[in-house]
């Protein structure tokens, strides 16, 4: 598993190193966050900014919307109605009824005004309420880029590879997807496989689960035991020749298995135990099929003598032969 990062930066802490065993949730590397963390406070001033405008808007929008209501033009119109009976009666003078009417023309004139303000104002709420949300998700965005600073571990495993050192800037896979700077190499070596190629002559022949006997270059003295633990169910043509992928997976509690071993994988079919075999190569096939093999013989003019067999399984290299030979006879291989 190659891990990348999710943020750009200057790698400051590395305590991680090839062949490490490390688990879940480890930390891999931790980017210089001083950068990050300005951006946070940066972030988050701008946003306590924007819900104070906010509350600033809200107040604004209640006291227009008050306003707008004209609580004061309703005791200027009774204070009117009373100073015009005054004046009918030539209890008030002129002088104070037209202060009255002033008054109530006054009010009136202020309720308009804050009815065609309360629209300005509910649209101000709504725009500081986008600010709002505009700067939440700015601060989001800084907490975690701020979080992709340090890079864990997603799975229990051993460090294979690692390419970077303290110092060495990150690019973000965000920003530059399969093109990003690798991190880290990592894997679980508990338990390798063997991916492989089967023709399709032979892969009705595989189940999953079926035992496999593999080895290695590296061990060459040394079978493995595995078995199938995959088929693919799609085959690939190349060169006129359709072959199905097939993982053989191997415990390897030991870990002396590591990853990008050259592998050979013999997955076994069918076994017989105690069998009489003679190498492919030194069968002769008749145009019926009929098996036959030569034989040392002294007594031949050609010191050699076919001899007709009778054949079982075969692996490909080897072949079981049921009748014909003996244990011990020398069959003669092709030149």
């Amino acid at each position: 598993m190659e891990i990348k990062s999710k943020a750009n930066g200057i790698i400051k802490v590395l305590p991680v190193d090839v062949d490490q065993h490390v688990e879940v949730g480890a930390v891999l590397v931790e980017l210089d966050r001083e950068n990050l963390m300005a951006h946070v406070r940066e972030a988050r001033a701008t946003l306590q900014a924007a819900k104070a405008a906010q509350q600033g808007a809200e107040a604004q929008y209640e006291k227009s919307k008050v306003e707008a209501e004209g609580p004061d033009v309703e005791f200027a119109r009774k204070t009117y109605t009373r100073a015009s009976n005054l004046f009918d009666r030539k209890l008030i003078a002129q002088s104070e009824l037209e202060q009255a009417s002033t008054s109530m023309e006054q009010a009136e004139n202020r309720q308009k005004a804050a009815q065609s303000q309360l629209s300005i104002a509910r649209a101000h709420v709504a725009e500081t309420a986008a600010n709002v949300a505009q700067a939440q998700a700015a601060t989001d965005r800084a907490d975690e880029e701020l979080a992709n600073a340090t890079i864990r571990a997603p799975i229990r495993g051993t460090i294979l590879a690692r390419d970077v050192e303290i110092g060495s800037p990150v690019s973000s896979i965000l920003n530059m997807g399969s093109a990003a700077t690798p991190v880290v190499i990592m894997g679980d070596i508990s338990q390798v496989f063997v991916r492989g190629k089967v023709d399709e002559t032979e892969i009705g022949s595989l189940r999953l689960n079926q035992p496999a006997r593999i080895k290695v270059e590296t061990f060459k003295d040394r079978t493995f035991q595995g078995r199938v633990t995959q088929i693919s169910p799609m085959g690939v043509e190349r060169d006129n020749v359709t072959n199905f992928e097939v993982r053989v997976s191997i415990e390897n509690p030991g870990n002396e298995l590591k990853a990008n071993m050259t592998a050979n994988a013999e997955i076994v079919l069918e076994e017989r135990p105690n069998s009489l075999i003679v190498p492919e190569a030194a069968i002769n096939y008749d145009s019926k099929r009929n098996a036959s093999v030569d034989v040392v013989d002294s007594s031949a003019r050609t010191g050699r003598k076919r001899v007709s067999i009778t054949t079982g399984i075969s692996n490909g290299t080897r072949t079981q032969v049921l009748q014909g030979l003996k244990e011990g006879d020398r069959v003669v291989l092709p030149n």
